[in-house]
């Protein structure tokens, strides 16, 4: 991978983060819970999707048609772009976040 290589993959990331965060945010009803995360490997990019737990299934879809359709939109700027994207949709679980916010007892 040469310089100019990496010099377009660094440009695309934050472009492709925005493109699946407003796709996403569409297609939720708590679209203030959508968060993208970037996690930029050798040979691929992963964009992680968190939404609330009441909207993953709209993110994925039946049978999976939505998020199907997500990886289709990345794996076709990825073929522009020469660099691999991957998406994965992950449900923000509340407890979780309560539960840190509580102090522990023991």
């Amino acid at each position: 991978m040469n310089d100019s290589t990496l010099v377009v993959n660094n440009q695309a990331a934050p472009k492709m983060k925005q493109l699946i965060m407003e796709i996403v945010q569409s297609l939720v009803d708590m679209p203030e819970a959508v968060s993208v995360e970037v996690i930029d490997d050798h040979e691929t990019t992963i964009l992680r999707v968190r939404v609330a737990t009441q909207d993953i299934g709209k993110v994925i879809g039946k049978q999976g048609r939505t998020a199907r359709s997500l990886r289709t939109i990345l794996g076709a700027a990825s073929m522009k772009l020469h660099h691999r994207f991957s998406l994965d949709i992950l449900e923000d679980d509340e407890d979780d976040f309560e539960d840190d916010d509580q102090p522990q007892t023991s």
